[in-house]
């Protein structure tokens, strides 16, 4: 006779309430619910999974929490399935992340492994008016900018880029992960510090990069696309990490100013 793990036995229960939320994200799927339509009503929940009030009350709260219902009460009230935007979801993984010190190695290792898989994914799929809107984003920033605030809308631009590229990919994990990667660019900290300073950029060989990588795609060479962005991310990252280094040196060398100064002005 076969015996039982010990450790299998010593397995945390799940909570009553975590099985009600998969049970009612498997029933949305499986009963096809859209969004704006009405999960059964509360005491139809009750009797269905044989549990309390409070219990099925608080696995809605959970679906609401996590975006995926809302809950309206009074006449015609009830729980309501709701379209979770991708704006949402990414806000959600970014509060989830918000302590995990994340650093711009940490994102470009991820995007070195992901940019050339979906623009390998993209290639047979994007048509004449994605690549021209592609061309589109480059003019914006094909140039020196005129202000701050031109050189912010150009990084911003930069990354947008590979958010179109990503909206073509048809793996839609893939391509939420990309987008979500370049947000994170886009909200960290340290990148926004260096978007904003007036440091040259490797502008005319990430152009490059990108029209050769249109190119690529103009003439479904999924091979060719795959390597021009594994190039181009490489260069993307040793570029970034050098000027987040020279911005740390800047910040480093400011901060010791005062003190020489003081010490000279010591008797």
């Amino acid at each position: 006779m076969n015996e039982i793990d010990p450790a299998l036995t010593d397995l945390p229960r799940r909570k009553r309430t975590d099985e009600i939320v998969d049970a009612i994200k498997r029933m949305i799927v499986e009963h096809g619910l859209a969004p704006g339509d009405r999960l059964p009503q509360e005491r139809d929940l009750i009797t269905q999974f044989a549990a309390s009030k409070g219990t099925v009350r608080e696995a809605l709260k959970a679906l609401e929490v996590q975006g995926l219902i809302s809950v309206r009460t009074g006449p015609g009230g009830g729980a309501f399935i709701e379209r979770m935007s991708e704006g949402r979801a990414m806000s959600l993984l970014s509060n989830f992340l918000f302590a995990k010190n994340l650093s711009i190695a940490n994102i470009y290792e991820m995007r070195k492994a992901l940019e050339p898989l979906v623009a390998a994914s993209a290639t047979p799929h994007i048509d004449e008016a994605g690549l021209n809107r592609l061309e589109a984003i480059i003019s914006v920033y094909d140039h020196e900018p005129a202000d701050a605030t031109e050189r912010w809308n150009q990084r911003m631009a930069e990354l947008d880029f590979h958010g179109v590229v990503a909206e073509y990919a048809d793996n839609p994990i893939l391509a939420f992960t990309c987008r979500f990667l370049q947000r994170l660019l886009k909200d960290l900290a340290i990148a926004q510090d260096i978007y904003v300073q007036p440091e040259p950029v490797l502008r005319q060989s990430g152009i490059e990069h990108q029209r050769d990588l249109i190119a690529a795609m103009r003439r479904r060479d999924a091979d060719a696309a795959a390597a021009i962005l594994a190039e181009h991310m490489a260069e993307a990252e040793q570029h970034m990490l050098g000027l987040q280094a020279r911005l740390m040196d800047r910040f480093l060398s400011e901060d010791a100013t005062p003190r020489r100064a003081r010490r000279r002005r010591a008797p």
